[in-house]
């Protein structure tokens, strides 16, 4: 994954996006998912689960309401979600997006603070990057549960930006969905298109 570190193009600070971005979650979020929609006695349906993918949380109750109907309890969907997540990463281990440990190395090198600013509960990113070994690269972590609007709203980013003392006009913003790139731009960021550097 290549980035110009020259003097003139350096970020005072970078913050990453987690699933999709610094991680491929893909194959247990849809594991988890399935068991937990499961568990509260609906059959998982795939062509619902991708519609979901790249949307505001508003969109995906909109859609899983249209395919369960209204008596599907979000909250209690989420929170299986959440505990089904880690049980799943073991059937389905989660590995680090191709460049990714490379790109955290050398930005450390530069002494380059860096965050992550999740769409996940905050709880659920520290487990998985502890797991995987680069939860040191990272000055802060700030998951959904920590700001009062999540993605596609830029205070995920902000508060990022806050906790490791830098700008966000000077953070460069690593991100692969449309909504999450469009979070860090209203938030001042310079928004890295991780899908254009694989």
């Amino acid at each position: 994954m290549a980035l110009d570190l020259t003097q003139r193009k350096r970020p005072s600070g970078v913050v990453f996006d987690m699933d999709g971005t610094l991680l491929d979650t893909e194959g247990p979020a849809q594991l988890a998912f399935a068991r937990a929609i499961e568990t509260l006695g609906f059959a998982f349906d795939a062509v619902a689960y991708a519609r979901c993918l790249g949307t505001t949380f508003a969109e995906t109750q909109v859609i899983l309401r249209q395919v369960y109907g209204d008596g599907l309890d979000m909250e209690v969907l989420g929170q299986a979600w959440s505990a089904n997540f880690a049980a799943a990463s073991k059937d389905t281990p989660i590995v680090l997006q191709p460049g990714i440990g490379d790109l955290l190395s050398c930005l450390s090198e530069f002494g380059i603070p860096m965050a992550v600013a999740t769409g996940s509960l905050k709880w659920v990113a520290e487990k998985i990057l502890k797991a995987l070994g680069i939860r040191e690269w990272f000055a802060a972590v700030v998951g959904a549960d920590d700001v009062d609007r999540p993605k596609p709203a830029p205070e995920t980013y902000l508060k990022a930006a806050q906790l490791i003392g830098v700008d966000p006009k000077r953070c460069h913003a690593f991100e692969e969905t449309e909504l999450g790139m469009q979070a860090a731009r209203d938030a001042g960021m310079k928004v890295v298109d991780v899908n254009t550097l694989r």
